[in-house]
């Protein structure tokens, strides 16, 4: 094994390019405390590269990063490929760094990769992953735990604007984060446009009730040492009724940290997403968006948060070096433990050499 960390970003997803940033910026902050570091990118069309220029964001203007090695990670390594196809050198590395964003790399793909590669993986696992990528599945997990959401009504594609929830009403791709395709429906007419916008993008909707007057509210939390570590609340400060995705990368919006919200709110808020985190026995940095108005709501979560929310554990770059260290020793914790459950039956030592009946009839 050697001492690199493969930090994998990018992805089959709407999120790629905010993927670049995160990716880019956690394995330069791994670099500034000591620790050998290489990037692998996914592009939009799947293809995987790696290589030290992609510790710079400028090898991702005009598609620079065509000319890093090919990737791939499989059989307990990730191994790098000329132009023409030939494997030119292979690492086991220490551990992979999760930053991708949206698609199958925060939807579950690449945990089952890194499960299947026998590679440790800091970052959630394979079940919650896929789970909350999907607003409707979140749903459905936070039901079964207790936890307050919003009311709703799950649309699939082709159905009509009709869902017996009052106006207004917010609609959201089911499949998509930082906010791409959401819209707010104050009548029939826009629910049916919202619809057909969000179906542009997905195959489902989720169609919420717009609560107000509301608040959203952030916390995040994440796992070192075999303890749980939960930040203080966020207020994001949106430009309009909405926060969208230009609120959240384009510098249109503003937060508040630590949010001014009565204490008692503050640690209802801090307390739930502990028992979410802890009760589907999470990893990674994890961040819950909540929303606060008389009730309060949690609204989505995040297991591969944008910058993965160091903002929320630290003032800077620097402060949040120790975060990414205690995920990854974590992940290298889990995966050797894991390792030690693995038994073998020995069923086959019983069988005939030339196969025969097995079982019951």
């Amino acid at each position: 094994m050697s001492d690199k960390i493969a930090v994998v970003f990018g992805g089959v997803s709407n999120e790629n390019e905010i993927s670049v940033i995160t990716g880019v910026m956690a394995a330069n902050v791994l670099l500034s405390g000591g620790w050998d570091v290489l990037p692998v990118y996914i592009s939009q069309s799947g293809e995987f590269y790696a290589g030290e220029e992609l510790k710079k964001l400028n090898t991702f203007s005009q598609n620079g990063y065509k000319k890093c090695q090919r990737a791939q990670i499989f059989g307990g390594a990730v191994h790098l490929f000329n132009a023409r196809g030939k494997l030119k050198k292979s690492f086991v590395p220490r551990c992979v760094l999760n930053c991708c964003h949206g698609g199958w790399g925060e939807g579950g793909g690449l945990a089952g990769v890194c499960a299947a590669a026998g590679l440790p993986l800091a970052g959630a696992g394979a079940f919650e992953s896929a789970a909350f990528m999907d607003k409707y599945l979140t749903k459905i997990v936070l039901a079964g735990l207790g936890v307050n959401c919003a009311p709703y009504v799950y649309v699939k594609s082709g159905g009509e604007g009709v869902c017996g929830l009052p106006y207004p009403l917010i609609v959201k791709p089911a499949t998509l984060g930082s906010s791409i395709g959401i819209s707010r429906a104050d009548n029939g007419e826009e629910l049916q446009r919202a619809l057909d916008c969000a179906f542009l993008l997905d195959g489902a909707a989720i169609v919420e009730k717009y609560i107000e007057p509301r608040r959203e509210i952030n916390c995040a939390a994440y796992r070192a040492e075999d303890k749980i570590v939960v930040s203080e609340c966020e207020e994001p400060l949106p430009q309009s009724d909405i926060y969208t995705f230009e609120d959240k990368y384009g510098g249109g919006g503003k937060s508040v940290f630590p949010a001014k919200i009565p204490e008692e709110i503050s640690t209802y808020i801090r307390k739930t997403t502990r028992l979410v985190y802890e009760k589907l026995n999470m990893r990674g940095i994890v961040r819950f968006d909540y929303i606060y108005s008389e009730e309060v709501y949690l609204s989505e979560i995040n297991t591969v948060p944008g910058s993965l929310a160091y903002y929320l554990f630290a003032s800077g770059f620097k402060e949040f070096y120790p975060v990414l260290e205690g995920v990854i020793r974590q992940a290298e914790t889990d995966f050797a433990r894991s390792k030690k459950k693995l038994i073998t039956t020995g069923i086959l030592q019983n069988l005939p050499s030339a196969g025969g009946k097995c079982g019951r009839k």
